[in-house]
Formats: structure tokens, sequence, C-alpha cells
């Protein structure tokens, strides 16, 4: 008997996992793909508090994302880290510079920032700020937010869920789900082999992303209720287009802007478009016409014109909004809606609805009070997987990683303390050589990584390795998919 089965693995489902499970409730969770499939992976890799959300007057939203920013800057170092955004003025018929320093000099203060330096005006003519601008940009705001490893943040929550005592079952379908004596019975099948277990569970959350109201009609057996928006949000990825740690954010000629980052070193990511979306959310993917205005977009602002051909990867994702009656796909809020079923107090069922990646973790502190789980929350300050070097001091784990493992090439520790943290060292145990971490697929990626990733992080293919619990698959040839996929069958 389960006290909670969760439905859906992507960051509110993992998250949700992780918070019970610290709290001492026997959890499930199941995921009919891999962890972070779908729209978890296909952000903007952001965890900010949402600058153009003041715009709308989500003031309440932008001052609890501001919140999350600092503290899932301080549990997951190793995946969020600072990062500066420039924001160009100057251009015709877009916001004036008083209400940009406006909505900044609010985004400094509501959500009591302390860690990352504030808002400044900067000159942009001969600076590397500037340099990869056109020249006509003369002047900026320069404004703090963070990136972060949006899948691997779905993963890291999983396993701290595992390592608490939850099952978390991936390539897991729910099949079915009623009430039965006062608990859910639901039937779950493996989708490998079809094979169909009958588990017992006290409450049920619903965290499907986009298919949270297919799950709430056709399989948990309510209709009404709140409604989903889907809208799909494209990136593209294009050889690195400046040098430096900065990141851009564009003002469009739509009133929409536009994100242009450093991205794995040798790329910048350019997103994103907000386009209604109403086919299968499993089958998303960008279209031409959003690579072209994503291609615009970038190039009115930067030095070096951005074309499609020049597009060396792209993604797309359908973000499962809450239907707020919003015209336009931008308008419609990111905030998180959760509505709770229990009849007659019968067992309960939560659904999810919205919701956005810098806010997680207080959408499952809401969840579980929503549920009446009276244990106190505890995320805020315990350290995700990885996370937990000494003062959060990524550089000076770096070095500590180097000094421990002196024969890896300087960029290979780096990745390793980037994706792992303090992890690496399980990963990499007692090896004095290269030689000891077994055959390398390309890109540093070595047999004891994929060994790990297959034990620890439940990953089961190799695009689960070289797209989700990292993005070699940037860096790799396509051949090397291949090779990883005989790494994950040896003993």
């Amino acid at each position: 008997m389960f006290d909670l089965l969760i439905i859906g693995g992507g960051i509110n489902g993992a998250g949700i996992a992780r918070d019970a499970a610290g709290r001492g409730l026997f959890v499930c969770l199941v995921e009919q793909d891999d962890l972070a499939s779908h729209t978890s992976a296909a952000s903007t890799k952001l965890i900010h508090g949402g600058l153009r959300y003041l715009e709308y007057y989500e003031f309440r939203l932008v001052r609890e994302a501001l919140a999350e920013r600092e503290r899932l800057l301080r549990i997951a170092p190793h995946i969020v880290w600072p990062m500066r955004f420039v924001l160009p003025l100057g251009a015709a018929g877009m916001r004036p510079a008083w209400l940009i320093r406006l909505g900044l000099f609010l985004y400094d203060h509501i959500g009591g920032r302390r860690t990352l330096p504030g808002t400044q005006s900067v000159a942009l003519d001969g600076t590397a700020l500037g340099a990869g601008l056109r020249p006509e940009a003369k002047r900026a705001f320069a404004y703090s937010d963070c990136w972060v490893e949006d899948s691997r943040l779905v993963v890291l929550n999983a396993m701290d869920a595992a390592e608490r005592g939850a099952s978390v079952r991936t390539r897991t379908r729910l099949i079915s789900a009623r009430r039965q004596d006062g608990v859910w019975r639901a039937v779950l099948q493996d989708c490998a082999d079809g094979t169909e277990e009958i588990v017992t569970a006290r409450m049920v959350v619903n965290a499907a992303g986009p298919w949270v109201a297919d799950v709430l009609a056709h399989v948990l057996g309510r209709n009404g209720g709140s409604k989903t928006r889907l809208v799909k949000g494209s990136h593209i990825v294009v050889p690195r287009l400046y040098d430096g740690d900065h990141a851009y954010l564009l003002q469009n000629t739509d009133g929409r802007v536009v994100f242009v980052i450093p991205y794995e070193g040798d790329f910048s990511l350019i997103g994103t478009t907000d386009t209604p979306w109403t086919g299968d959310a499993g089958k998303v993917a960008i279209s031409a016409d959003e690579t072209a205005y994503l291609c615009q977009a970038a190039s009115r602002w930067m030095a070096k014109p951005v074309a499609p051909a020049d597009v060396v990867w792209s993604y797309a994702g359908v973000r499962p909004l809450h239907d707020d009656g919003a015209e336009s796909a931008s308008a419609v809020t990111r905030d998180y809606v959760l509505e709770l079923d229990a009849p007659d107090g019968e067992a309960p069922a939560l659904s999810v609805f919205g919701g956005k990646i810098t806010t997680y973790r207080r959408l499952a502190e809401a969840a579980l009070a929503k549920l009446g789980v009276a244990k106190p929350g505890w995320t805020g300050q315990a350290a995700l997987p990885g996370g937990d070097f000494p003062g959060g001091d990524f550089e000076q784990f770096v070095l500590d990683l180097t000094a421990s493992y002196p024969f890896m090439p300087a960029a290979l520790a780096r990745r390793l303390a980037r994706a792992y943290g303090t992890r690496a060292t399980a990963m990499l145990g007692q090896a004095t050589c290269l030689e000891d971490l077994g055959e390398d697929a390309g890109g540093g990626l070595t047999q004891a990584e994929v060994d790990y990733l297959r034990e620890n992080e439940f990953a089961r293919t190799a695009e689960d390795v070289l797209w989700r619990r990292s993005k070699l698959g940037l860096h790799v040839p396509p051949e090397t998919a291949s090779r990883v996929a005989k790494m994950m069958c040896a003993a």
C-alpha cells in the first residue's frame, strides 16, 4: 500500500515525490517514458522570476519565483549558476528605458535578492557586454538571473526521492485507476514487456503535464474542472555567436522577447516562441515559421546574423498552462492551480495545472498541504544529490576534484563536476588513470559514467544518456548512440 501515487515524471511529479518521501510517505512515481522526456527538458534552461510577467501584473508569481531562485542556487549549485543578462535599449517602437528600469527595480527588490548582483545601466560601445551586438546598440541594462540544467534537475529530484524510499518507475504506464474501499486501486503496465501490476494508494497526484486533463477525464474518471491551454515553445541552437558568459534578452517588434544564451560551450541557444498547440503533445516539433521567427528576432540585434541554415539542433515542448482566458498565448499565466477531488471524504486525487520549472519546489509544498500532509516541509534547505560541496563554491570544488583525480583533462573534470557535483567521486571511485574508467564512447563519456547513469539515474537508452542526463549529443557524431547502446548492455 502506497501513501501516494504520482502520475508523471516531469519536474512537478519528481519534486512532489522528493518532498513527500522526505516527509516519510511511501511514494510511487510512474512515468510512461523517461524522466523529463517532454516539457521539463524543453525549457529555456532558466531559473528566473520572469521579468516580462510583471507586464501582466503577476506580482505574486514573480515574487515567489525570485525567492525560489535564491533557494535553488543554494541547494543545487552544480546545476544552477548565476548569469548576467544584457537587455539592450534604444530601438524605436519598443519599451521605453524608463519603463524597463522600473520593471527591473521591482525585479531586484520584490523577491528578497541576497546573493546575486543587482541591475546596472551599462554602455555597450567597445565593451565585452556589447561585443555580440550590432553597433547601433549603445546602452543596456544588465541584470541577474540563473541558468539550470533542466532535465538534470528533474533527475536529481527523482534520485533523492528514491534514496528516501520512493519507488520511481520509468517506462511504466498507468492503465486505469478507481476508488475502492477508501483507497485508489491502480493498474500499471510495464511499457517494455506489457506486464501489468495492481497497486493501491491512499492518494493520487496527477502531474501528467500536457496530459493532465486527459488523465483526469479518461483514467481518473472525472470530467470538468480546470482546463489546460497547450502552448508550444520552441528553441534553436546555433554555433556560438559571441564570446563571454553573459546572455542577451532581446526585444522583438511584436512585443515579445527572445533570449540568446551561451550553451554547451560551443553554441548559442535562442528562444522561445509562444504558439497555440492542439496536436499530440508527444509529437511536438519546431516549425519552419518558428525557426525563421527566432532567426529574425536574433538577427535584428546580433552582429552576426542568424539563418535557418545555421541551426545545428532544435527542440520544442508543450507548456500545459492553466487556461485563464487570455487572448494571446504569451499572456497566459505561468502560475499553477491545484485542483483537489475528494467527494464525500473518499480517497483524494490532486491534479496539477500549469506551473513553471522555477517554482516546482513551492508547488510541491502547496500540493502536499492541499492533500493534508501535516509534516513540515524540508526541501528549501536540503541539497539535491551532488550539491553538498562546502560553501556552494563550485570553482573550489572543481579544483578539489582535479586534485583528487589529476589524470583527468580539465574539460572533463569540469563537465563531471557540473553534472554530478560530489556524486562524481562515486562514479570515479578509485580510478588512477583514464583507462580505469573503461571505454570512451566520445566526448569523455566512459563506461564508468554510463554504468553510473544506468544504476543511479534511471537511464535506459542512449538517448537518455546523450540528451537528457547530458547534452553530449551535441558534441559527438551520430554513430556514438550505437556505441552507447552497447555500453548500456555491458555487464
